[in-house]
């Protein structure tokens, strides 16, 4: 049985691409999520005026990865104590956040949150919000898998 896992963490390129180097990741999708409009485009959510976020929706096989690595590679591949921004990106739709499609995918989020911020690690408290996942808003195409297309496998984040 396929699960689905959602993730904001600044611009989404990026992020995709590091969600489709796991084993066990069997496709991805960016788009928009979180906000109010419907069926925002890119030009809109660049606004930061229709309260959606950058995602990766990620389809996942739980006998392949956990959710719980799904997660670790998230934190990893952006600042979490950032407010509204990653980076040069700034705005809303930048915000890092966990959108979760069941209660357990809540309490483990909440879980490696929680852990990281007692570790020590980090300089600034953890902004990323953990909020139930609502409508995905697929992103224009060109945006799909944007940086294998240009011939990268990944971007420094």
């Amino acid at each position: 049985m396929h699960e689905k896992a959602t993730f904001a963490a600044g611009c989404f390129w990026g992020v995709e691409a590091a969600f489709r180097q796991i084993k066990g990741v069997l496709s991805t999708a960016v788009g928009y999520e979180g906000g109010h409009t419907q069926a925002p485009t890119y030009q809109e959510v660049c606004t930061d005026r229709t309260g959606h976020a950058e995602v990766v929706e990620v389809e996942f096989d739980p006998a392949q990865v956990s959710y719980d690595d799904l997660v670790r590679v998230f934190l990893a591949n952006h600042d979490p104590t950032q407010v509204n921004r990653q980076g040069p990106d700034v705005g809303t739709q930048y915000r890092s956040a966990v959108f979760y499609h069941t209660p357990e995918q809540e309490q483990k989020a909440r879980a490696a949150l929680a852990a990281l911020e007692a570790s020590g690690k980090l300089r600034r408290p953890i902004a990323t919000q953990v909020v139930p996942a609502s409508t995905f808003w697929r992103a224009e195409e060109y945006h799909q898998q944007y940086l294998e297309k240009r011939g990268l496998s990944h971007c420094h984040l």
